[in-house]
């Protein structure tokens, strides 16, 4: 009896062990009928951990950031190792409610066509940061699409509103700018940087500023302004790598 309860015992550890290391993949685009995300539908190989919730879609998408579908995944005992190192997952209405998966930057439409424009979820005021779950997918009439709308959510979350925003207008690029990381007055720490040497002053900031902008800096010793690049909160760079941030950020 002793014997057959310990082997029961060791046979339950190694399924639990077995299902503590399955290796799921992402399915390349996942799409949910009843909008309640499940890993079954973000994953294949999900077996018996397929029918658990993990998100909610209210509208035709809801954007996942990446590393919380890997950790509710590694709860439920799966393994995704996020190959390709998405920073989100989008997850598509299914069934035949779906809507078509085109963008604003259609150039030709049909009367009564539609097509998937990103808008706002909620409202947000001047200064919000644009969070995943603030965005989604929404069909519209193709002539009221805006022209460059944004063709993947990826391209604005975590950017700020410039103005405040209503919840259901389409996001557009000049309503959205980089996060400020220095504002006026504030203490900043500038470095110049060049060919393995770096020199650091102190200064004050003359105005806002996000990273890759322009701030003049004020030298608190010799009470020069010079002009830096924002890099970082409290931080900024001068010299010949402050344009080559400046390049790259832009990009």
């Amino acid at each position: 009896m002793i014997r057959r309860l310990t082997l029961g015992v060791c046979l339950a550890f190694a399924a639990s062990a077995a299902l503590a290391t399955a290796p799921v993949t992402l399915r390349d685009n996942p799409v949910d009928d009843d909008g309640q995300v499940t890993l079954g539908e973000l994953f294949e190989g999900a077996g018996a951990a397929a029918d658990i919730v993990i998100a909610r879609r209210a509208g035709p998408t809801v954007v996942l950031d990446a590393a919380m579908v890997q950790s509710r995944a590694g709860q439920a005992g799966l393994v995704w190792t996020n190959p390709r190192g998405l920073r989100r997952v989008v997850v598509r209405q299914g069934g035949a409610g779906a809507a078509p998966a085109t963008t604003a930057s259609t150039t030709a439409s049909r009367p009564g066509e539609t097509v998937e424009v990103l808008t706002f979820t909620r409202s947000l005021a001047a200064g919000d940061i644009v969070r995943p779950e603030d965005v989604a997918w929404t069909p519209v009439q193709a002539h009221r699409a805006p022209v460059g709308g944004p063709a993947d959510a990826e391209e604005v979350i975590g950017l700020t509103a410039r103005r405040a925003l209503r919840s259901g207008t389409p996001v557009l690029a000049r309503d959205l700018a980089q996060p400020q990381v220095i504002a006026r007055n504030d203490l900043v720490q500038v470095s110049y940087v060049d060919q393995g040497l770096t020199l650091t002053i102190t200064g004050r900031a003359t105005r806002d500023a996000a990273v890759g902008e322009p701030v003049p800096i004020v030298n608190q010793q010799s009470g020069r302004t010079i002009e830096a690049i924002a890099t970082a909160p409290g931080q900024a760079m001068v010299g010949p790598a402050a344009q080559t941030f400046r390049t790259a950020s832009r990009r």
